[in-house]
């Protein structure tokens, strides 16, 4: 008997269990739907910014932005777990790609509390912040971001900017993506196709030096985007493994109980037949 209640136990706590991870799992699909429409926006607005500082720079080449000093890899992962591997494959691709240009000292700043515990081990940070679990959580968390990575350059390079790596999560592809962050690049065709400059209404440089800022915001926000759309869909992929995974064992566990039940039974008609048998044989 006391084993069968230990199971009915057992059974209802995996229950439990199994509601929880299917609130998670809802919560999950929600918040995909939330960044895919956030970040076909966000797209669009860096596309047009492209374009813009392309086209400016066909006439101004003269602004190409020069970067320098110590690569800065920031190593953008999660902050909350149940999303599988996710983390340790960001630091597998950045490992590949810190052998690929042999960089024996990469200076590495990480975002997310669960890809700190991971990276603190493998490497020397200069710097981390806590992840966005939420696609609110965002542009607070990105100001910080570019807060901090302001500091690193000016300590680095107090006349110009650091290069800027940023190894993620695409949604796109579904993949690690290894991304310099350069901003723009001159096209070469289009100052034969437009005969006349761009009509602007600053100084080409304060123009500019806006625009890069502009850029650098945007594409930050669409990467951030691109990556917590990344972990919710690898979310809802380990919350449904896990949940059929906990549906087969509460399964197991009921059919268990079953038997045990059914052994009871027997026993308790056994004792019955005896009890009968024993009455009988006395009259």
């Amino acid at each position: 008997m006391s084993k069968r209640r230990e199971l009915e136990e057992h059974v209802r706590t995996l229950g439990e269990i199994e509601g929880i991870m299917g609130a998670m799992k809802n919560l999950a699909l929600m918040e995909s739907h939330k960044l895919n429409r956030l970040l076909n926006t966000q797209q669009r607005v860096v596309s047009d910014i492209e374009t813009a500082g392309r086209d400016f720079l066909s006439f101004y080449p003269g602004f190409l932005p020069s970067l320098s000093g110590h690569e800065l890899y920031l190593v953008i992962g999660t902050e909350r777990g149940f999303c599988g591997e996710f983390n340790e494959r960001l630091l597998s691709a950045l490992d590949r790609h810190v052998r690929t240009v042999d960089d024996r000292n990469p200076s590495i700043f990480v975002v997310g509390r669960k890809l700190f515990q991971r990276a603190e081990q493998r490497y020397r940070l200069v710097e981390s912040v806590e992840g966005a679990t939420v696609a609110e959580e965002v542009p607070s968390i990105l100001g910080r971001v570019i807060d901090q990575v302001r500091a690193i350059s000016s300590r680095q390079f107090p006349k110009g900017s650091v290069p800027v790596t940023v190894v993620a999560h695409d949604a796109s592809t579904e993949a690690v993506v290894v991304r310099s962050l350069r901003p723009f690049h001159a096209d070469s065709t289009a100052a034969d196709t437009k005969p006349f400059p761009p009509r602007l209404t600053l100084p080409p440089a304060d123009f500019f030096a806006q625009l890069v800022d502009l850029y650098l915001f945007s594409i930050l926000n669409e990467i951030f985007y691109s990556a917590l759309m990344a972990e919710s869909r690898a979310r809802l992929a380990h919350l449904e493994a896990a949940l059929r995974r906990l549906e087969g064992t509460r399964a197991e566990m009921l059919r268990k109980r079953n038997l045990l039940r059914q052994e009871e039974i027997t026993e308790e008609i056994e004792v019955l037949m005896l009890s009968t048998l024993e009455t009988s044989h006395r009259q």
